[in-house]
């Protein structure tokens, strides 16, 4: 049965058996729905096995009632209603989900990816997608502890305090704080963690995978404003946030233009070509770091103008790189 055909006789027969305190008979049904008795029985079936109705049959009064004995509150029709192509690009974007990220919440998925087939099985001449159509490379994906990464979900979304236990790489130091989570971010096919953190008074972001231990604390989180972590985090380049303090400005040129002017690398970049068809661009950033490793993959290509101490920086990998090769 194509559900979507039916939604109103759904909502009609769900009306119908909330609001009646006796049992409702079959004729009475088809009546009110003003539908034969085979799609009565095609409604009230779906209705159990799809939607999880407590439709009951009384066999001395014969009719139909909602049996909600065994549960706690009274029984309400599912909030979302999709048509087929809907349940196809859900189920599209779970198979995503489940690439970017193997692991993380696969059991919640799993069980999603069923209800959704079978919802899709209902609307007849529409299949079940070929996922194995969309594949997702990740490059430098590091992987993360699922169980952790489920407890920080459920503390961001319950606005709960956190203390963790974190190894950064920076400085290979170990240390144990409380946070108040704020954003999960998704950046370079890893996750991290924008949060609050008690310990040092400031905003930070935190790498998923160097999170050790969680425990989820009773106290509620502090919550900081959207402007003030879009300003924190937003503005800077990359994943080293901070408000940017410089100004990087980097040729480009023709050949590699063809890729990188169709490229957004900063919300706030700034663009010109120039006359004899090198592309410049200009980059607001706080931490040179990641920035410079963007700028070595293009090699010769790119012509750093600006700052002085990012020209010097460059230099410096360069004269690094020659040491390890010299004499080979």
């Amino acid at each position: 049965m194509g559900f979507m055909k039916h939604i109103d006789k759904i909502y009609r027969l769900d009306s119908l058996l909330r609001e009646r305190r006796t049992p409702i008979s079959g004729k009475a049904i088809e009546e009110k729905l003003e539908c034969s008795r085979a799609t009565r029985d095609r409604i009230i079936q779906y209705m159990r096995e799809m939607l999880s109705a407590p439709i009951d049959y009384d066999r001395e009064r014969k009719g139909y009632y909602y049996d909600h004995a065994q549960a706690i509150r009274p029984y309400e029709l599912p909030g979302l209603w999709f048509n087929a192509q809907e349940l196809q690009a859900l189920l599209a974007c779970r198979h995503i989900l489940s690439n970017i990220s193997p692991g993380i919440l696969q059991d919640a998925i799993a069980q999603l990816q069923q209800r959704l087939e079978k919802l899709l099985a209902h609307n007849p001449g529409i299949t079940k997608p070929d996922l194995n159509k969309i594949k997702i490379l990740n490059q430098a994906n590091r992987s993360s502890n699922d169980a952790v990464f489920l407890q920080i979900a459920t503390a961001l979304f319950n606005g709960k305090r956190l203390t963790i236990s974190y190894h950064a790489r920076s400085d290979n130091q170990r240390s144990r704080r409380d946070i108040s989570p704020q954003t999960l971010v998704r950046y370079r096919d890893n996750w991290y963690l924008d949060a609050w953190c008690h310990w040092r008074r400031q905003l930070r972001s935190f790498a998923v995978d160097r999170i050790d231990k969680v425990v989820l604390l009773a106290e509620n989180a502090d919550t900081l404003a959207p402007e003030q972590l879009q300003q924190h985090f937003a503005h800077s380049y990359g994943i080293f946030s901070g408000s940017p303090q410089h100004q990087a400005i980097l040729n480009f040129s023709a050949e590699r233009a063809r890729w990188v002017a169709d490229e957004h690398w900063h919300s706030q970049q700034q663009s010109q070509w120039l006359a004899d068809g090198r592309y410049q661009l200009t980059i607001p950033f706080n931490d040179h770091r990641e920035l410079l490793m963007d700028i070595l993959k293009h090699g010769a290509e790119v012509e750093v103008i600006a700052p002085g101490f990012l020209v010097q920086a460059v230099r410096e990998q360069i004269a690094a790189m020659q040491t390890i090769y010299a004499g080979r």
